[in-house]
């Protein structure tokens, strides 16, 4: 914790200590971020001496982070998560037919050479921070509300560090997800899961009805004081340093299209891009944040697009991108200034546009893209339609999870009888 100075509420800006971990801004309930000392850093760490691509994970940050894992190793709580590949797709038909370079950050599936989430989604990056920072407060007892990977990814840095762990879903998650909770509930005394009709809506009710009162810790999204923030930060970070094969500077893509459920990787990107910017390394341009949802449950396009900003709670809705089926967010209103700010946009997709990307990118490529991943794709036409993207611009999807994950809601799809 060297160079973080204080939380900071993403909204009114109110500056709180660290040496006690809290929740929301006691003022507004908004979220609250970790503010780094980046004029320290620069002076610690001259000749961007901080940077350390040798680190096969999402920690080669090192001081940019609460914990430097090459200073203080034992602070850190790491799975080997993050450092995931940029895969050019593309090649891929509806790419090529709209003469688009769309890069796919892929979070669901190792490559040699490469970080790897260890539970097949990009969760795993703010839950890594999220347990390191329990640890360093001497939490013990962690509870999430989750549409599922949230819920998986806790459970397993949990029974990684002994720490106890509540996790409440929809009893309609993927059964992959819930099976994984479960069987972690039976094998340690220390995970417990509950199931709930609705969303993460009745999740996040049923913990404050039922584990709050008994002591565990609120890691909802945005609840917890940017830990979640700094992980997902991690890949704004990615996105800038050089990729291996396709660009050799610091940079950043002229556009991001991103699959929105509370928004926490867009804060996080966002405050990555700022971070660098202040360090010397990027200059002031930003890419087109550019958030997906599915038409089913579309609460920040419908902002978006009315002008608003905030989001106005919805029911939820039956996807199988059931990681973004989030009625809404206290996060939404800091997510709906960063896509303005960025002069991009929201688009929903449909259902079966989301399917027939999840087919096309695993025969094309074999990705096990998440449907979460595969909206974006199927994103791109209205993006270019609507000036977000064009050509000669480099183009930015993001998969935030493996396919595996939602079988067997899917299956049917990787089929080769289907047309």
């Amino acid at each position: 914790m060297k160079y973080i100075k204080h939380y900071q509420c993403t909204e009114c800006g109110r500056t709180y200590k660290t040496d006690t971990p809290m929740n929301l801004c006691e003022d507004d309930g908004r979220p609250v971020k970790m503010m780094v000392n980046i004029a320290a850093i620069t002076r610690d760490y001259p000749s961007m001496t901080w940077y350390q691509p040798h680190v096969k994970n999402m920690w080669r940050f090192g001081p940019l982070l609460p914990f430097d894992i090459s200073t203080d190793p034992d602070s850190v709580c790491s799975l080997g998560e993050g450092y995931t590949p940029i895969i050019d797709v593309s090649q891929y038909l509806t790419c090529s037919e709209l003469n688009l370079q769309v890069y796919l950050k892929d979070e669901g599936q190792p490559y040699a050479g490469y970080g790897a989430n260890p539970t097949g989604s990009f969760k795993d990056r703010g839950m890594s921070v999220v347990v390191t920072m329990a640890r360093y407060y001497g939490l013990s007892s962690l509870a999430v509300p989750t549409q599922g990977n949230a819920g998986d990814s806790l459970s397993e840095y949990g029974v990684a560090n002994d720490l106890d762990v509540a996790v409440i879903m929809p009893d309609d998650t993927p059964m992959p997800i819930m099976g994984k909770v479960a069987a972690y509930s039976l094998k340690h005394d220390g995970i417990s899961l509950d199931l709930v009709k609705g969303t993460i809506r009745e999740a996040g009710a049923l913990m404050k009805q039922k584990y709050l009162p008994e002591g565990y810790f609120n890691c909802a999204t945005f609840q917890e004081p940017g830990w979640r923030i700094e992980g997902k930060k991690t890949m704004g970070l990615e996105l800038a340093e050089p990729w291996p094969k396709f660009k050799p500077q610091w940079s950043l893509p002229d556009a991001i299209l991103y699959p929105t459920g509370g928004g926490t990787g867009i804060l996080g990107m966002w405050k990555a891009f700022d971070e660098l910017e202040e360090l010397g390394i990027i200059g002031s341009h930003r890419p087109k944040i550019i958030a997906i949802q599915s038409t089913v449950n579309a609460p920040v396009v419908s902002a978006f697009q009315q002008g608003l900003e905030d989001t106005i709670a919805t029911d939820g809705g039956l996807t199988i991108a059931t990681g973004i089926n989030v009625p809404g967010g206290v996060g939404h209103k800091a997510v709906l200034r960063i896509i303005r700010q960025s002069n991009g946009g929201a688009i929903s997709v449909s259902e079966d546009q989301i399917a027939l990307h999840v087919k096309g990118l695993y025969q094309k490529f074999g990705i096990w893209i998440s449907p979460e991943g595969a909206a974006t794709v199927a994103a791109l036409a209205q993006a270019k339609l609507l000036g977000l993207v064009d050509t000669n611009q480099s183009i930015v999807c993001f998969n935030t999870g493996s396919a595996e994950k939602y079988l067997p809601n899917i299956r049917e799809l990787f089929s080769p009888e289907l047309p």
